[in-house]
């Protein structure tokens, strides 16, 4: 008789699989190095310019060429051998990095070259994260990709929390030019376990021109109604958590220091990080489409009852348990999308999946903004929230193949007939 999974996360991937350890070891010095960058660019903007619009416009091209990577990056994930582009582009980055350590160390920095490596950066970095995550059910198997994104999540969430801190201290006491410098070699030591990774083709498939491979991408996405929902259940996911530029105005309501508004920007990566500690049941569910759903519809819930809080505590939890909710249908997202898109295609819909995060967080911004310009930001977050629940609800009624789906390996598919939903 066997005993039941445990709720905690399984680390025993690490152990058993190599070629996992080695990229699990990657992706957290890399997302170090890339924190590092992240906060060095706004800081040292900020002391040439001393303006917040030109502090926001490089996030806004960095941002812009990271979509453009996620896209592109799709499409070469799904041509070209995948061990070596993650190398190419893990290099590439770290060029970029050099140059940004350069470029702080000259008497008078060009702002130019700023806006223009953050932009090279972002790009690569989203091609290098396409390409590993195509490769990801090859290295760990389709049974184990639930368990592999558990793991990966909270090495970004940990990865998220050191990295500013570090690149904190290393700004006042070293300088910004340490930071990017760290950035590079940072950057350097994630290839060293790359390194030992398999070949890890693709299938074969027709060559054609980017744009149309692309275009076949948005076709089996918008084709297929399970794939489909899942992105969609998951840009609305990401819309709600754009909820944060609604803090500082539902703060002064409240009457709390900036230390118990910091308190609001943590508690949803808290939420996230104990969702992914305590996942090791998610990978067992029957029907992950139809928890998917329910946790889709109590994270908006989540969000809805935050707007009505009238007391901070109370807020606050409900911001854990949006994250924490969060986490559990982001995995499973991951796992349903790894594990029933064909292999020819898994390039370009993880790439897809992975940009809907970037738009659905400037839409929910724009949104969630605009809603709190023209009634109570509390009303805002509230309305958004329940809204976005009552469409679940309506999708979890309409979305038969969805609640009724199990994790299973697809059949390899013929690009130009993409699959739907039985």
């Amino acid at each position: 008789m066997s005993s039941k999974p445990s709720i905690l996360l399984d680390f025993s991937l690490l152990k058993t699989n190599r070629a996992f350890r080695a990229v699990f070891c990657a992706r957290f010095i890399s997302i170090v190095a890339l924190g590092l960058m992240a906060i060095a660019i706004p800081v040292q903007i900020q002391a040439l310019t001393g303006s917040t619009l030109q502090v926001g416009l490089a996030v806004t091209l960095a941002g812009g060429g990271m979509f453009a990577g996620l896209l592109m990056g799709g499409v070469l994930a799904d041509r070209y051998e995948r061990r070596r582009l993650i190398l190419f582009a893990r290099s590439t980055c770290g060029v970029g990095f050099v140059g940004l350590c350069l470029n702080a160390l000259l008497p008078s920095p060009s702002l130019a070259a700023i806006y223009l490596l953050a932009v090279w950066d972002g790009f690569f970095g989203a091609v290098g994260v396409t390409a590993l995550l195509a490769a990801t059910p090859a290295l760990v198997g389709r049974e184990n990709i639930v368990q592999a994104g558990a793991i990966s999540m909270l090495t970004v969430r940990f990865g998220s929390i050191l990295s500013p801190a570090i690149g904190g201290l290393v700004i006042a006491h070293m300088g910004i030019a340490w930071n990017y410098g760290l950035a590079a070699f940072g950057t350097l030591l994630t290839l060293l376990p790359l390194l030992s990774l398999p070949q890890l083709m693709p299938p074969p498939q027709p060559r054609e021109h980017p744009l149309r491979a692309l275009a076949g991408g948005f076709a089996f996405l918008f084709q297929n109604k399970v794939i489909g929902m899942v992105a969609l259940i998951g840009a609305l996911l990401t819309m709600a958590s754009a909820v944060r530029v609604l803090y500082p105005a539902m703060a002064e309501s409240w009457h709390i220091d900036a230390a118990h508004l910091g308190y609001m920007y943590a508690a949803v990566p808290l939420g996230a990080a104990i969702g992914a500690f305590t996942s090791g049941r998610v990978a067992h569910v029957a029907r992950p489409g139809w928890v998917m759903l329910l946790t889709a519809i109590a994270a908006f819930a989540a969000i809805g009852m935050f707007g009505l809080m009238p007391w901070y505590s109370l807020a606050l939890l409900c911001l854990v348990a949006f994250g924490y909710l969060s986490a559990l249908n982001s995995l499973l997202q991951y796992g349903l999308i790894q594990s029933l898109t064909p292999d020819n295609f898994l390039g370009r819909i993880n790439g897809l999946w992975t940009a809907q995060n970037v738009v659905g967080d400037a839409l929910g911004a724009l949104l969630l903004g605009a809603m709190g310009a023209f009634m109570l930001p509390a009303m805002s977050a509230s309305g958004f929230g329940f809204g976005a629940a009552l469409l679940g609800i309506l999708l979890l009624f309409a979305m038969t193949g969805l609640r009724q789906v199990t994790l299973h390996k697809p059949e390899p598919q013929n690009e130009a007939q993409p699959a739907s939903e039985k």
